[in-house]
Protein backbone atom coordinates (compact mmCIF):
# COMPACT_ATOMS: atom_id res chain seq x y z
CA UNK A 1 0.00 0.00 0.00
CA UNK A 2 1.32 3.44 -0.94
CA UNK A 3 1.67 5.73 2.06
CA UNK A 4 0.41 9.31 1.82
CA UNK A 5 2.92 12.17 1.93
CA UNK A 6 3.05 14.67 4.76
CA UNK A 7 4.86 17.95 5.41
CA UNK A 8 5.92 19.18 8.84
CA UNK A 9 6.24 22.85 9.78
CA UNK A 10 8.05 23.87 12.99
CA UNK A 11 7.56 27.46 14.14
CA UNK A 12 10.42 28.89 16.22
CA UNK A 13 8.95 32.14 17.62
CA UNK A 14 12.16 33.92 18.61
CA UNK A 15 13.94 36.91 17.09
CA UNK A 16 16.87 39.05 18.21
CA UNK A 17 14.79 42.09 17.27
CA UNK A 18 11.45 42.60 15.54
CA UNK A 19 11.57 44.04 12.02
CA UNK A 20 9.12 46.97 11.77
CA UNK A 21 7.26 45.53 8.76
CA UNK A 22 6.92 41.95 10.04
CA UNK A 23 3.60 40.44 11.15
CA UNK A 24 4.81 36.88 11.75
CA UNK A 25 4.59 35.77 15.38
CA UNK A 26 7.87 36.22 17.24
CA UNK A 27 9.15 37.44 20.59
CA UNK A 28 12.48 38.24 22.18
CA UNK A 29 13.48 35.72 24.82
CA UNK A 30 16.06 34.52 27.30
CA UNK A 31 17.85 31.18 27.49
CA UNK A 32 15.45 29.78 30.09
CA UNK A 33 12.35 30.48 27.99
CA UNK A 34 13.95 29.01 24.87
CA UNK A 35 14.79 25.81 26.75
CA UNK A 36 11.24 25.53 28.13
CA UNK A 37 9.86 26.07 24.65
CA UNK A 38 12.03 23.36 23.11
CA UNK A 39 10.88 20.88 25.77
CA UNK A 40 7.22 21.73 25.07
CA UNK A 41 7.78 21.56 21.32
CA UNK A 42 9.42 18.14 21.41
CA UNK A 43 6.65 16.87 23.70
CA UNK A 44 4.06 18.16 21.21
CA UNK A 45 5.80 16.38 18.33
CA UNK A 46 6.03 13.10 20.27
CA UNK A 47 2.39 13.27 21.38
CA UNK A 48 1.32 13.63 17.75
CA UNK A 49 3.48 10.81 16.41
CA UNK A 50 1.94 9.24 13.32
CA UNK A 51 3.69 6.65 11.17
CA UNK A 52 0.90 6.23 8.65
CA UNK A 53 2.46 8.94 6.45
CA UNK A 54 5.83 9.51 4.82
CA UNK A 55 7.27 12.91 5.67
CA UNK A 56 8.97 14.36 2.59
CA UNK A 57 9.37 17.99 3.73
CA UNK A 58 10.28 19.56 7.06
CA UNK A 59 10.41 23.34 7.40
CA UNK A 60 11.78 25.29 10.38
CA UNK A 61 10.39 28.83 10.14
CA UNK A 62 9.79 31.74 12.43
CA UNK A 63 10.77 34.03 13.92
CA UNK A 64 14.36 33.04 13.49
CA UNK A 65 15.13 29.33 14.00
CA UNK A 66 18.87 30.04 14.19
CA UNK A 67 18.35 31.80 17.52
CA UNK A 68 18.28 28.27 18.97
CA UNK A 69 21.47 26.34 19.67
CA UNK A 70 22.64 23.39 17.58
CA UNK A 71 21.82 21.10 20.51
CA UNK A 72 18.25 22.43 20.69
CA UNK A 73 17.72 22.15 16.94
CA UNK A 74 19.11 18.62 17.02
CA UNK A 75 16.72 17.58 19.80
CA UNK A 76 13.74 18.87 17.78
CA UNK A 77 14.92 17.03 14.67
CA UNK A 78 15.38 13.82 16.65
CA UNK A 79 11.82 14.11 17.97
CA UNK A 80 10.55 14.39 14.38
CA UNK A 81 12.61 11.41 13.20
CA UNK A 82 11.44 9.27 16.11
CA UNK A 83 7.77 10.22 15.70
CA UNK A 84 7.30 10.05 11.93
CA UNK A 85 8.46 8.01 8.94
CA UNK A 86 10.87 10.39 7.19
CA UNK A 87 11.69 9.72 3.55
CA UNK A 88 15.29 9.30 2.45
CA UNK A 89 14.97 12.22 0.02
CA UNK A 90 13.28 14.54 2.53
CA UNK A 91 13.76 18.29 2.02
CA UNK A 92 14.64 19.90 5.39
CA UNK A 93 14.69 23.71 5.36
CA UNK A 94 15.80 26.15 8.02
CA UNK A 95 15.25 29.90 7.83
CA UNK A 96 18.19 32.03 8.92
CA UNK A 97 18.99 35.69 9.31
CA UNK A 98 22.60 36.65 8.54
CA UNK A 99 22.95 38.30 11.95
CA UNK A 100 21.98 35.18 13.95
CA UNK A 101 24.23 32.44 12.61
CA UNK A 102 27.45 33.51 14.31
CA UNK A 103 27.31 30.86 17.03
CA UNK A 104 25.86 28.13 14.82
CA UNK A 105 28.08 26.49 12.25
CA UNK A 106 26.69 25.64 8.85
CA UNK A 107 28.46 22.30 9.04
CA UNK A 108 26.61 21.76 12.32
CA UNK A 109 23.29 22.45 10.62
CA UNK A 110 24.19 19.99 7.87
CA UNK A 111 25.08 17.31 10.43
CA UNK A 112 21.67 17.78 12.11
CA UNK A 113 20.05 17.02 8.76
CA UNK A 114 19.21 20.38 7.21
CA UNK A 115 19.78 20.29 3.46
CA UNK A 116 18.09 23.55 2.45
CA UNK A 117 18.60 27.00 3.99
CA UNK A 118 16.64 30.20 3.41
CA UNK A 119 18.30 33.53 4.17
CA UNK A 120 16.35 36.73 4.85
CA UNK A 121 18.61 38.92 2.71
CA UNK A 122 15.87 41.36 1.50
CA UNK A 123 18.26 43.74 -0.29
CA UNK A 124 21.88 44.04 -1.37
CA UNK A 125 21.92 47.78 -0.56
CA UNK A 126 22.86 48.73 3.00
CA UNK A 127 20.69 51.90 3.06
CA UNK A 128 17.66 49.80 2.13
CA UNK A 129 18.49 47.23 4.80
CA UNK A 130 18.64 50.01 7.39
CA UNK A 131 15.29 51.37 6.16
CA UNK A 132 13.81 47.90 6.76
CA UNK A 133 15.26 47.76 10.28
CA UNK A 134 17.40 44.75 9.39
CA UNK A 135 20.28 43.97 11.74
CA UNK A 136 22.66 42.65 9.07
CA UNK A 137 24.70 44.30 6.37
CA UNK A 138 25.02 43.25 2.74
CA UNK A 139 28.56 41.99 3.44
CA UNK A 140 27.27 39.76 6.25
CA UNK A 141 24.58 38.33 4.00
CA UNK A 142 27.03 37.49 1.23
CA UNK A 143 29.47 35.96 3.69
CA UNK A 144 26.75 33.72 5.15
CA UNK A 145 25.56 32.51 1.76
CA UNK A 146 29.08 31.60 0.66
CA UNK A 147 29.85 29.94 4.01
CA UNK A 148 26.68 27.84 3.74
CA UNK A 149 27.68 26.80 0.22
CA UNK A 150 31.18 25.86 1.39
CA UNK A 151 29.64 23.79 4.21
CA UNK A 152 27.77 21.65 1.70
CA UNK A 153 24.41 23.37 1.24
CA UNK A 154 23.48 22.86 -2.41
CA UNK A 155 19.95 24.24 -2.04
CA UNK A 156 20.05 27.87 -0.84
CA UNK A 157 17.21 30.39 -1.00
CA UNK A 158 17.32 34.15 -0.50
CA UNK A 159 14.45 36.56 0.17
CA UNK A 160 14.26 39.80 -1.80
CA UNK A 161 11.85 42.63 -1.00
CA UNK A 162 10.30 45.05 -3.50
CA UNK A 163 9.06 48.54 -2.65
CA UNK A 164 11.51 49.38 0.14
CA UNK A 165 11.87 53.02 1.20
CA UNK A 166 14.48 54.54 -1.12
CA UNK A 167 14.45 51.64 -3.57
CA UNK A 168 14.25 52.32 -7.32
CA UNK A 169 14.63 50.24 -10.47
CA UNK A 170 18.40 50.77 -10.54
CA UNK A 171 18.93 49.59 -6.96
CA UNK A 172 16.54 46.68 -7.55
CA UNK A 173 18.55 45.71 -10.63
CA UNK A 174 21.70 45.71 -8.50
CA UNK A 175 20.09 43.47 -5.86
CA UNK A 176 18.63 41.04 -8.41
CA UNK A 177 21.86 40.77 -10.42
CA UNK A 178 23.92 40.36 -7.25
CA UNK A 179 21.73 37.57 -5.88
CA UNK A 180 21.78 35.84 -9.26
CA UNK A 181 25.60 35.83 -9.17
CA UNK A 182 25.63 33.95 -5.86
CA UNK A 183 25.64 30.12 -5.54
CA UNK A 184 21.91 29.94 -4.79
CA UNK A 185 19.04 27.98 -6.33
CA UNK A 186 15.95 29.88 -5.17
CA UNK A 187 14.73 33.46 -4.72
CA UNK A 188 11.52 34.63 -3.04
CA UNK A 189 10.67 38.17 -4.21
CA UNK A 190 8.01 39.76 -2.04
CA UNK A 191 6.26 43.09 -2.48
CA UNK A 192 6.40 45.08 0.76
CA UNK A 193 2.98 45.41 2.36
CA UNK A 194 1.99 47.42 5.42
CA UNK A 195 0.52 45.04 7.99
CA UNK A 196 -1.94 46.35 10.56
CA UNK A 197 -0.46 46.84 14.02
CA UNK A 198 3.19 46.78 12.94
CA UNK A 199 5.49 49.78 13.48
CA UNK A 200 5.29 50.41 9.71
CA UNK A 201 1.53 50.94 10.05
CA UNK A 202 1.61 54.74 9.93
CA UNK A 203 1.13 57.57 7.42
CA UNK A 204 4.80 58.58 7.40
CA UNK A 205 5.89 55.17 6.16
CA UNK A 206 3.01 54.90 3.69
CA UNK A 207 4.04 58.20 2.12
CA UNK A 208 7.71 57.15 1.94
CA UNK A 209 7.43 53.72 0.35
CA UNK A 210 7.08 53.19 -3.38
CA UNK A 211 3.67 53.81 -4.96
CA UNK A 212 1.51 50.90 -6.13
CA UNK A 213 2.38 51.68 -9.75
CA UNK A 214 6.10 51.76 -8.96
CA UNK A 215 5.92 48.46 -7.05
CA UNK A 216 4.06 46.91 -9.99
CA UNK A 217 6.82 48.10 -12.34
CA UNK A 218 9.44 46.69 -9.95
CA UNK A 219 7.66 43.35 -9.82
CA UNK A 220 7.43 42.97 -13.59
CA UNK A 221 11.05 44.07 -13.94
CA UNK A 222 12.19 41.56 -11.30
CA UNK A 223 10.24 38.71 -12.92
CA UNK A 224 11.83 39.41 -16.30
CA UNK A 225 15.33 39.91 -14.88
CA UNK A 226 15.17 36.73 -12.80
CA UNK A 227 13.92 34.70 -15.75
CA UNK A 228 16.78 36.03 -17.87
CA UNK A 229 19.19 34.87 -15.17
CA UNK A 230 17.84 31.33 -15.14
CA UNK A 231 15.37 31.65 -12.25
CA UNK A 232 12.07 30.24 -13.47
CA UNK A 233 8.93 31.61 -11.85
CA UNK A 234 6.72 28.89 -10.37
CA UNK A 235 4.52 30.96 -8.03
CA UNK A 236 3.57 34.63 -7.60
CA UNK A 237 6.65 35.40 -5.50
CA UNK A 238 8.93 32.41 -6.02
CA UNK A 239 11.63 31.55 -8.55
CA UNK A 240 14.09 28.68 -8.82
CA UNK A 241 16.97 27.22 -10.79
CA UNK A 242 17.45 23.52 -11.52
CA UNK A 243 13.82 22.77 -10.59
CA UNK A 244 14.67 23.52 -6.94
CA UNK A 245 11.23 24.80 -5.99
CA UNK A 246 10.27 24.77 -2.31
CA UNK A 247 8.71 21.36 -1.84
CA UNK A 248 7.19 22.43 1.46
CA UNK A 249 5.53 25.60 0.18
CA UNK A 250 4.12 23.69 -2.80
CA UNK A 251 2.18 21.59 -0.28
CA UNK A 252 0.35 24.72 0.85
CA UNK A 253 -0.57 25.73 -2.69
CA UNK A 254 -1.52 22.19 -3.75
CA UNK A 255 -3.71 21.46 -0.68
CA UNK A 256 -1.49 18.59 0.43
CA UNK A 257 -1.41 17.50 4.07
CA UNK A 258 0.95 19.19 6.53
CA UNK A 259 1.21 19.44 10.31
CA UNK A 260 2.42 22.51 12.20
CA UNK A 261 4.05 22.63 15.61
CA UNK A 262 4.65 25.76 17.71
CA UNK A 263 2.61 28.88 18.53
CA UNK A 264 0.88 30.32 15.41
CA UNK A 265 1.63 27.16 13.38
CA UNK A 266 -1.15 25.98 11.07
CA UNK A 267 -2.01 22.44 9.97
CA UNK A 268 -4.09 20.92 7.16
CA UNK A 269 -5.00 17.25 7.36
CA UNK A 270 -7.84 15.26 5.83
CA UNK A 271 -9.53 18.45 4.62
CA UNK A 272 -9.53 20.15 8.04
CA UNK A 273 -7.49 23.18 9.12
CA UNK A 274 -6.37 23.92 12.67
CA UNK A 275 -3.77 26.11 14.33
CA UNK A 276 -2.18 27.20 17.58
CA UNK A 277 -2.90 30.74 18.75
CA UNK A 278 -0.06 33.24 19.11
CA UNK A 279 0.87 32.70 22.76
CA UNK A 280 4.21 31.16 23.61
CA UNK A 281 3.59 30.84 27.36
CA UNK A 282 0.26 29.11 26.81
CA UNK A 283 1.95 26.86 24.26
CA UNK A 284 4.53 25.91 26.87
CA UNK A 285 2.12 25.42 29.79
CA UNK A 286 -1.26 24.50 28.28
CA UNK A 287 -1.04 24.15 24.50
CA UNK A 288 -4.35 22.31 24.15
CA UNK A 289 -6.13 25.48 25.26
CA UNK A 290 -4.79 27.41 22.26
CA UNK A 291 -5.39 24.73 19.61
CA UNK A 292 -8.21 26.02 17.41
CA UNK A 293 -10.16 24.48 14.54
CA UNK A 294 -10.32 26.72 11.48
CA UNK A 295 -12.62 26.30 8.51
CA UNK A 296 -14.04 23.01 9.75
CA UNK A 297 -16.30 23.12 6.68
CA UNK A 298 -14.04 25.05 4.31
CA UNK A 299 -15.24 26.04 0.87
CA UNK A 300 -13.16 23.75 -1.35
CA UNK A 301 -13.90 25.78 -4.49
CA UNK A 302 -12.72 29.04 -2.92
CA UNK A 303 -9.59 27.39 -1.54
CA UNK A 304 -8.78 25.77 -4.85
CA UNK A 305 -9.17 29.01 -6.79
CA UNK A 306 -7.07 31.03 -4.33
CA UNK A 307 -4.26 28.49 -4.07
CA UNK A 308 -4.01 27.17 -7.62
CA UNK A 309 -3.96 30.60 -9.27
CA UNK A 310 -0.94 31.54 -7.16
CA UNK A 311 1.13 29.01 -9.07
CA UNK A 312 2.39 28.96 -12.63
CA UNK A 313 0.78 25.52 -13.09
CA UNK A 314 -2.49 27.35 -12.74
CA UNK A 315 -6.06 26.25 -12.16
CA UNK A 316 -7.28 22.98 -13.63
CA UNK A 317 -10.55 24.05 -15.26
CA UNK A 318 -12.10 20.58 -14.94
CA UNK A 319 -11.38 20.60 -11.18
CA UNK A 320 -12.86 24.08 -10.91
CA UNK A 321 -16.09 22.80 -12.45
CA UNK A 322 -15.98 19.59 -10.36
CA UNK A 323 -15.76 21.69 -7.17
CA UNK A 324 -18.86 23.67 -8.15
CA UNK A 325 -17.46 26.42 -10.34
CA UNK A 326 -19.52 27.90 -13.14
CA UNK A 327 -18.40 26.62 -16.55
CA UNK A 328 -19.82 29.59 -18.46
CA UNK A 329 -18.24 32.07 -16.06
CA UNK A 330 -14.74 30.60 -16.29
CA UNK A 331 -15.00 30.35 -20.07
CA UNK A 332 -16.06 33.99 -20.51
CA UNK A 333 -13.61 35.37 -17.95
CA UNK A 334 -10.77 33.30 -19.40
CA UNK A 335 -11.27 34.85 -22.84
CA UNK A 336 -11.16 38.37 -21.36
CA UNK A 337 -8.06 37.64 -19.30
CA UNK A 338 -6.21 36.15 -22.26
CA UNK A 339 -7.25 39.07 -24.46
CA UNK A 340 -5.71 41.56 -22.01
CA UNK A 341 -2.52 39.58 -21.39
CA UNK A 342 -3.48 38.66 -17.84
CA UNK A 343 -3.68 34.90 -18.32
CA UNK A 344 -3.00 31.96 -20.61
CA UNK A 345 -5.36 29.08 -21.32
CA UNK A 346 -3.91 25.87 -22.75
CA UNK A 347 -7.28 24.16 -22.91
CA UNK A 348 -6.99 22.45 -19.54
CA UNK A 349 -5.47 25.07 -17.20
CA UNK A 350 -5.98 28.77 -16.65
CA UNK A 351 -2.61 30.31 -15.75
CA UNK A 352 -2.05 33.90 -14.72
CA UNK A 353 0.78 35.87 -16.33
CA UNK A 354 3.01 38.16 -14.23
CA UNK A 355 0.64 41.03 -15.13
CA UNK A 356 -2.24 38.84 -14.01
CA UNK A 357 -0.56 38.05 -10.69
CA UNK A 358 -0.60 41.79 -9.92
CA UNK A 359 -4.42 41.79 -10.01
CA UNK A 360 -4.90 38.17 -8.87
CA UNK A 361 -7.18 39.03 -5.94
CA UNK A 362 -9.83 40.57 -8.18
CA UNK A 363 -9.57 37.67 -10.65
CA UNK A 364 -10.00 35.14 -7.86
CA UNK A 365 -13.01 37.02 -6.52
CA UNK A 366 -14.64 36.88 -9.95
CA UNK A 367 -14.16 33.12 -10.14
CA UNK A 368 -15.54 32.51 -6.66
Amino acid sequence: MTMSRLGIYVHIPFCVGKCPYCDFYSVTSDCEQRERFVRALTDDIKENADKRYIVDSIYFGGGTPTTLSEKQLDSIMKAVNNSFVVSEDVEITIEANPCTVGEISFKGLRSIGFNRISFGVQSCVDDELRALGRLHSFAQAESCVRAACNAGFENISCDLMLGIIGQDIDSLKYSVDTLCSWPITHISAYMLSIEQGTPYDNDAVRSAIASEDMVADMYLYAVNRLNNNGFEQYEISNFCREDKYSRHNMKYWSREDYVGFGPSAHSFRNGKRYYYERDIEKYITDRKSILKIEDAYCNVLEEYVMLSLRTCIGMDISKYIEYGGNEQKVSALSKELVKHGLAENDGSHLKLTPKGFLVSNSIMTELM
